[in-house]
């Protein structure tokens, strides 16, 4: 049973991006709460300390009144904006989190692969990276229908693909709007990682208004979007004002390049690793990932012999074999040798043995044929070569 034994590390190492992802979420929804509270408090604070300096409350009534009035109106306010905040995107960020860490933990109290339960969560697993395929790859109904069939809404990051999808699409149609809301929105990881998306989209708006003609408004735009990041990026400013100079139909390669087109497919690729990164998310679908790991410790050079397939191989079948010439071959210290006429490994139990023309397969499939063939056994791919089964002999590994 120690092969069919359960990997836990193994599998929670694709399991990371899958908890990591409403955690982040409700890390936003934190630090959102924190900015209301220490905002509003220090203003209540503020007039606190103003009311507290004066020399006497009893000389203007009305307006410490008014003051006290506006203080509690302002406690009042965050309560209500907390309590919002935390109905709307608190609560269900916990209950997903809550749902996802149960998910794993069922995980873990298993023993062994070849159990109802195991089963069962392995489905449920290779229904959410069917969605997350379907995710990336822009077939979102698909997503929806395969997660509610299933039953697996919270398991999945089909609202993070949405936001994803709105903005990409934004940004086809030449709209920068949308990607630097969410910059703004999330200003403070980007500048932690020093990802320059934002930069990017402030460069490609300049570039428009130097595309349309708008001189003026290019150069206003310069001045309060790009200039502040002069340190970092005073070459590409130097440049981009350099471009008002050059038409659109230039041919000078430095300015034909911010003038092409093909920058915004740029962005959007800049834009989805960005959120990647942000989210913990893999930049491949992690139904990519496990089918390369799997075939990567399948590919052997016998799966490319025709005479050495095996047909219980998933790497001997053409087309996965196909896929797999882009894994590495497989490293296995010690090696399971399988019969390629039943597909069981040959063993103590099941010794290899092998015809006088060399070939070798288990003593199962040898002793199915003989039983059939009146004690005659024979090579399948020579079946006119017929032996007797006193003349099979004993294979040893060392």
């Amino acid at each position: 049973m120690s092969y069919n034994r359960l990997n836990v590390e193994g599998i929670m190492l694709f399991e990371q991006p899958f908890a990591r992802v409403p955690y982040e979420n409700y890390r936003k929804v934190f630090r959102t709460s924190q900015k209301n509270i220490e905002k509003e408090l220090g203003a209540v604070q503020n007039t606190a300390k103003e009311l507290a300096n004066k020399d006497s409350l009893e000389a203007d009534v009305d307006a410490t009144t008014k003051a006290i009035d506006g203080m509690i109106a302002r406690v009042e306010g965050l309560k209500r904006k907390l309590s919002d905040m935390q109905e709307s995107a608190g609560k269900p960020t916990l209950n997903v989190m809550r749902e996802r860490l149960q998910h794993l933990a069922a995980m873990e109290e298993l023993e062994y692969t070849n159990t109802p339960e195991f089963t069962r969560w392995a489905d449920a697993r290779l229904d959410r990276w069917l969605v997350d395929w379907s995710l990336r790859n822009g077939k979102e109904n698909t997503a929806r229908m395969i997660a509610a069939e299933k039953g697996i809404e919270k398991l999945v990051d089909i609202d993070l693909f949405s936001d994803i999808r709105r903005i990409e699409d934004a940004l086809k149609r030449k709209s920068c709007t949308e990607a630097l809301a969410w910059c703004s929105e999330n200003k403070a990881a980007l500048r932690k990682l020093k990802n320059t998306l934002e930069f990017d989209l402030r460069l490609q708006e300049y570039i428009e208004l130097a595309r349309a003609g708008k001189t003026v408004e290019a150069m206003a735009y310069s001045k309060k979007h790009l200039l502040p990041w002069q340190e970092t990026h005073y070459r590409q400013i130097v440049q981009a004002a350099a471009l008002l100079c050059c038409p659109p139909t230039t041919t000078c390669g430095p300015y034909k390049r911010l003038y092409d087109p093909g920058r915004w497919s740029t962005l959007i690729q800049s834009f989805r690793l960005a959120i990647y990164h942000l989210s913990t998310l893999p930049t491949e679908p992690l139904l990519h990932l496990a089918m390369y790991a799997g075939l990567a410790s399948l590919r052997l050079p016998a799966c490319y012999n025709h005479d050495t397939k095996n047909v219980d191989c998933p790497t001997c079948n053409p087309e996965l074999g196909e896929l797999a010439k882009e894994v590495p071959f497989s490293h296995h210290v010690n090696s399971t040798i399988v019969c390629r006429m039943t597909g069981k490994i040959m063993d103590a139990d099941n010794m290899p043995m092998a015809l006088p023309n060399g070939q070798v397969y288990s003593k199962e499939a040898f002793d199915e044929m003989a039983a059939r063939n009146d004690g005659y056994v024979f090579d399948p791919r020579n079946p006119a070569d017929r032996y007797e089964y006193t003349q099979l002999r004993k294979v040893f590994i060392s």
